[in-house]
């Protein structure tokens, strides 16, 4: 059971809570249309149709109001900013937000399909309903969508700023939602980009759906009781006064639109969101000077520029545009440098038209040189915080990066380095974290190079001040060996440092035995919170959060808490 309150019970009380919300909203929305007076005349006509199709359409406003909250990434980095003496769970759930955003996105894919689903009915029931109501002609005109028999419901549809608007937010969400499937969006993400700024049309529609006011209900009740006057009809009974109470001849019974509700639910975070695409827009407009390019193998390289007043935290990230490229396009990238450098840079491996394009227009693979102001114009957006600047608030940091996954680990090495030997440390500062483990899987051996200089230097540092111990790192080869390396690494099997990567410590080839690591780092931290960071695939992901549920023991005090890069 402490496992599960460490690293699932705060998320799961959230969505219980969201839940519960939506459970109450649905459940109350069809109470009141399925038993109030004022409805009874519209619901004699829909039957279920009604209610079904108003729960879900509250459930709907409540969805699209909190759905643009979890993408304000500067109100995200805003409290997990100032939430720094808070407890690490609220960070944790910040840190969510993405995962929360596609939760909230496939609850509004559902809750489409139940109001859809139900007005299809209701189109049905108004247009057909004439022959199967014998009371139908009793029930005032004002309370009837259709006045008179024999139109086609898709015509009656079409004619409609309901039924317009209403398949127009069908199309918008259902390319929205298809090109956000992860295949999808990591093998085209221009796609997945442009298609997710649907949105507008998305939201534009969404507020005009119901000012129509198609669906009206009664106003006087008190003088006019629809309920005994339509059953007074059905038994053929001429509809007379019977006591000053319950009449329906002493007044007609009148009939007004509930007005448009959507727009009172969705105007405050649209605002928000609007407040946040000024701030990243004024920040993307600073001007940014790209003073380097480095090739690095694997089809990698490292762009450093500098932007005046930017100011970064260890494993942070940017958003990244090039006009010349795609100007809407924005790519996010992780920061690989630390604050303490006068540099920002990212690393970008070249996969895909984007970044293809991008290294072409950098001039990498070019002979000549190529000069600085002959460098394309590059936008900023950001730094965002993530979950990897929480590794400074533990004393046992777990590094595991996949591949590009270890980019957010070498900012914060960088800066551990320069928090303990930098020129400009601050003698009287104790770092708080006494051992970082890091552990890197790789497919080649080229891939080791720019990572495995900065654990070089790192490494010379740490033994020359007696902090060998500080640093354990493990390197992982999943593939990308012939017989010839291999007879190679036989050969250099005695020598004191690796034969590919030149580190004292050996790299290992295969895959981590997890259960054994795990298993290990709780009995040589019996009684601490040990904070795991990961960068990488889903897989991965699961198997690391599962073996931190597993090792966490609440009676002896050792907790791992576990972390995973969203962007």
């Amino acid at each position: 059971m402490g496992d599960f309150l460490v690293n699932d019970f705060p998320r799961y009380f959230v969505l219980f809570l969201w839940l519960a919300v939506n459970a109450f909203l649905f459940i109350y929305f069809c109470i009141v249309f399925e038993t109030e007076p004022k409805w009874f005349y519209l619901r004699t006509v829909l039957k279920r149709g009604l209610c079904l199709a108003r729960g879900s359409a509250a459930c709907l406003n409540f969805n699209c109001m909190l759905v643009l909250i979890p993408v304000c990434r500067n109100l995200i980095s805003f409290f997990r900013g100032s939430s720094r003496g808070a407890r690490r769970t609220i960070r944790r759930l910040l840190d969510k937000n993405i995962t929360f955003h596609k939760i909230i996105a496939w609850s509004i894919v559902f809750h489409s399909a139940v109001h859809t689903g139900s007005h299809f009915w209701n189109y049905e029931r108004i247009c057909y309903i004439w022959d199967e109501i014998p009371g139908m002609r009793c029930i005032p005109t004002d309370a009837q969508p259709v006045s008179s028999p024999g139109p086609v419901p898709i015509n009656v549809m079409w004619t409609t700023w309901a039924g317009i608007t209403g398949h127009i937010i069908l199309v918008s969400l259902f390319l929205m939602v298809t090109s956000s499937i992860e295949i999808i969006r990591r093998s085209y993400f221009e796609v997945f980009w442009y298609t997710h700024h649907l949105f507008v049309v998305f939201y534009a529609c969404l507020i005009i759906h119901g000012f129509q006011g198609l669906l009206k209900g009664q106003t006087n009740t008190n003088f006019h009781d629809p309920e005994h006057c339509y059953s007074t009809y059905l038994n053929g009974t001429t509809c007379i006064v019977t006591t000053p109470e319950r009449s329906c001849r002493l007044q007609e019974a009148t009939f007004a639109a509930s007005g448009a509700q959507t727009w009172k639910w969705v105007v405050g975070p649209l605002g928000l969101y609007f407040l946040e695409r000024l701030i990243r827009f004024y920040r993307s407009q600073q001007r940014v000077v790209v003073t380097k390019v480095v090739q690095h193998p694997s089809k990698t390289i490292e762009l450093q520029m500098q932007k005046r007043g930017f100011t970064t935290e260890a494993g942070q990230y940017v958003f990244i545009q090039v006009p010349e490229i795609a100007a809407l396009e924005w790519h996010p990238f992780t920061l690989t440098s630390s604050p303490e450098e006068r540099y920002f840079s990212v690393h970008i491996r070249v996969v895909g038209d984007w970044t293809e394009a991008l290294a072409k227009r950098l001039g990498v693979g070019n002979e000549e040189f190529q000069q600085s102001y002959d460098m394309p114009t590059v936008n900023i957006d950001g730094p965002f915080g993530t979950a990897s600047e929480d590794i400074f608030r533990h004393r046992v940091g777990v590094c595991v990066g996949a591949g590009i996954g270890i980019t957010p680990f070498a900012s914060i090495l960088k800066s551990i380095w320069y928090q303990m030997f930098g020129a400009n440390r601050d003698t009287d500062f104790e770092l708080k974290l006494k051992k970082v483990y890091v552990y890197w899987i790789c497919p080649d051996t080229q891939a080791f190079e720019w990572f495995a200089d900065l654990l070089k230097t790192l490494e010379e540092q740490l033994i020359e001040n007696g902090m060998a111990d500080f640093l354990d790192y493990n390197i992982y080869l999943t593939r990308g060996w012939d017989q010839n390396l291999a007879k190679n690494i036989m050969l250099h099997e005695d020598d004191q440092r690796d034969v590919i990567t030149g580190l004292q410590q050996k790299t290992h080839f295969g895959r981590p035995q997890w259960s054994n690591i795990f298993e290990n780092m709780a009995a040589a931290h019996r009684g601490e919170d040990i904070g795991v960071f990961f960068c990488g695939p889903k897989v991965l992901s699961s198997q690391l959060h599962i073996e931190c549920n597993r090792c966490t023991d609440i009676q002896n005090g050792t907790r791992f808490y576990y972390n995973k890069e969203n962007f």
